[in-house]
């Protein structure tokens, strides 16, 4: 650990079910480590293990196996009120009993702070997630959005050394979600506040996180920079679900001749690539191997012009894009292109990409092996 890192985490594990006979492994071996004033996004589908970590951070679930460093100190088995860590609920999790007001002023209560100076913070924390009109009102009396942006206040509020936040926005209308996500990344970054939190939603992960841990199946498969888990993606699996549309993958025969290179794509054409035309490092990754999985994004295939050809099955213009679907070597490939393209369903158009925008992956292990243009 060094004096940048708040929190370290090594080989942790959450297994449910009896301690003798577990059912599920829903998080394994996650090792990470955050920086100060990092805001970092757990990012995943549903029953990824996402926000059992989090929950195994906040206290809220028992550590199966492994360590949390946190500010220097272990927390894995010490109770939620001595961790120094802060969180807001899906579940909101309010008190019944009172206001909105006192339950935002709630988590203040242990830092003895003047009525005066505690009043001034409930304020500021309502003010960021625009609840200042229902401060006097009971839970029960207001919006599921409100009870979640009162959470959200409730937890922001505090002084801690990690903030906790489980899909912070998840009820709210896209417009003001949008807003307060402007808002929440000023005030942690101007804190320099270190947060982590769990979200399902891309848009949401890119807007607010300086690095996202994108999770499948209990494992963290990478832990990026946005850019990085686009362009250099570690897996199939993080090529895929990272992107929208997602990357379009063919399994493709790695065919040499001389000086060229032929990928074959299964149910489709061969696709020529003089030896230059492939970045030395591409067929150094490439080596021995006799088959691949390709993938390129829908961003870079171009329409109109190459040599192949695909059949027009939709054809979207959604303003200030097109997005085009054609079956091409037995799948449906996807392209994006800034230019309204004259095509309907039926019609056969060119298409290309370049062997400096695909992205190659181990056809067994689905490790990626290159990435075009960033292994040059």
């Amino acid at each position: 650990m060094t004096m940048m890192d708040v929190l370290v985490i090594e080989k942790l594990n959450k297994f449910y079910g009896r301690p003798d006979k577990p059912t599920v492994h829903a998080v394994r071996d996650l090792s990470m480590t955050v920086r100060k004033g990092e805001i970092i996004a757990l990012l995943g589908s549903s029953g990824c293990g996402k926000t059992s970590t989090l929950r195994m951070i906040a206290g809220l679930e028992s550590v199966s196996g492994g360590s949390i460093l946190l500010a220097g100190k272990h927390i894995e088995a010490l109770p939620p009120s001595q961790r120094g860590v802060a969180m807001a609920f899906e579940g909101y999790s309010l008190y019944p009993p009172l206001t909105v007001r006192d339950n935002i002023a709630f988590a203040l209560k242990a830092q003895k702070l003047a009525p005066d100076e505690s009043a001034r913070r409930v304020r500021d924390a309502a003010k960021l997630v625009d609840i200042e009109s229902v401060l006097d009102r009971y839970p029960s009396s207001i919006s599921g959005g409100q009870q979640q942006r009162a959470s959200l206040a409730r937890a922001l509020v505090r002084e801690a050394n990690l903030y906790l936040l489980d899909e912070p926005m998840g009820q709210l209308e896209p417009q003001l979600r949008a807003v307060l996500r402007g808002r929440i990344k000023s005030r942690l970054n101007d804190n320099a506040m270190t947060a982590i939190f769990v979200t399902h939603d891309q848009t949401e992960a890119n807007a607010l996180a300086d690095r996202i841990a994108v999770m499948e199946g209990g494992v963290l498969q990478q832990f990026a920079s946005q850019k990085d888990l686009k362009t250099r993606p570690a897996n199939l699996f993080v090529a895929t679900f990272i992107g929208e549309p997602p990357m379009n993958v063919f399994e493709a025969g790695v065919v040499r001749a001389g000086e060229r290179v032929s990928l074959a794509l299964a149910n489709g054409p061969g696709i020529d690539f003089a030896a230059g035309d492939i970045a030395a490092p591409v067929l150094t990754a490439i080596g021995m191997r006799s088959r691949i999985t390709l993938g390129v994004r829908p961003q870079s295939v171009a329409v109109g012009r190459g040599a192949l050809t695909g059949t027009v099955t939709s054809n979207q213009w959604l303003g200030d894009q097109s997005h085009i679907a054609a079956e091409f070597a037995g799948k449906t490939v996807v392209a994006v292109t800034p230019l309204r393209v004259p095509a309907r369903p039926g019609d056969n158009i060119p298409l290309s990409f370049s062997a400096a925008d695909m992205h190659l992956f181990d056809s067994d292990t689905g490790a990626a092996i290159s990435h075009g243009r960033a292994a040059a």
